[in-house]
């Protein structure tokens, strides 16, 4: 890739993906799974893992709206989980102490 210049073209289905990460809002969050769907590539969830763990910084991405498909953060303890959790609650969404997000409350639906 090129790298930091902002200017890396990317394949379609990684910015078709980076442009729903961006879209999320504030207080919600989607699945890797359902990014990778409206992507149109439903079962690349690890797609999007690899785009938010090599792009997040550089992209300016909210990385933090994305979880695993059970409500909960992927991110171990010590590794990312408290971060991510952090961030979350500044954003008024509820995370419960092992990482798990109430859905029914901040699943995003973009339509």
């Amino acid at each position: 890739m090129a790298g930091d210049t902002g200017h890396t073209a990317h394949a379609p289905f990684t910015s078709r993906a980076l442009e729903i990460i961006r879209a999320i809002p504030r207080g919600k969050v989607s699945s890797y799974g359902q990014v990778a769907a409206m992507a149109g590539h439903p079962g690349s969830a690890r797609q999007v893992v690899r785009i938010l763990h090599t792009l997040s910084d550089s992209a300016h991405l909210p990385w933090h709206r994305v979880i695993n498909i059970l409500g909960g953060i992927s991110l171990p303890e010590g590794g990312g989980l408290e971060l991510q959790k952090r961030l979350l609650e500044s954003e008024g969404v509820k995370v419960s102490k092992d990482g798990r997000i109430d859905l029914d409350r901040h699943a995003w639906s973009p339509r």
